[in-house]
């Protein structure tokens, strides 16, 4: 009778004088239980957190990654052919110069003339097919020795250079977008003994 009471007051709005704590139905879990129950998931929650940030953080390291594989393929995918092509452009140069030293102006014949200057031109405009797509010559003559870049071939006494310098070419070196993809074969200047 007193609860119906009770809520025949609470329905209606009418104002009721403090409630006996009799009245209220006891919970079966104790303020203790409920707060150790709160700091447990509070754990929880911040063990989820932590693995969460740190899930987040890999995903993003392998994006990098990933974008920077990406990037170097798109950048050295030609590598193996730009090998190739320098191989070929070594065979036009060497074809050149001996064209060059044929078409001598004691030489009346204008055929080869006209050859050389031909395979001059293709010369000059495979460069520049090389340099638009990242692949540059290297010119050490007079430059330190670097082992990444260079190989040597041969010692050189050194007249009128420092030793440890690159006093000739036998090979011309190539790098595509600073990476060496073909050393220079060099010959070193030592002090003469």
């Amino acid at each position: 009778c007193v609860f119906s009471t009770a809520a025949q007051q609470r329905s209606t709005g009418d104002e009721c004088g403090p409630e006996d704590p009799r009245d209220e139905p006891k919970h079966p879990l104790s303020d203790c239980t409920l707060e150790h129950k709160a700091i447990k998931l509070e754990e929880q929650v911040r063990d989820l957190t932590e693995r969460y940030r740190k899930a987040l953080a890999d995903s993003e390291n392998v994006r990098r990654r990933t974008q920077k594989f990406v990037e170097d393929a798109k950048l050295f995918g030609i590598q193996s052919f730009c090998r190739d092509l320098v191989e070929v452009a070594d065979i036009l140069e060497k074809t050149a110069e001996s064209a060059a030293e044929e078409a001598e102006p004691s030489n009346p014949n204008p055929t080869l003339k006209k050859i050389y200057e031909g395979l001059s031109l293709i010369e000059a405009k495979l460069q520049s097919v090389f340099a638009k797509h990242g692949l540059q010559k290297m010119n050490p003559v007079g430059g330190k020795y670097d082992p990444y870049d260079h190989e040597i071939v041969c010692h050189v006494p050194a007249e009128g250079m420092q030793p440890g310098t690159i006093a000739l070419v036998t090979q011309d070196g190539y790098k595509l977008h600073g990476r060496t993809i073909r050393h220079a074969l060099v010959g070193v200047a030592v002090e003469s003994q």
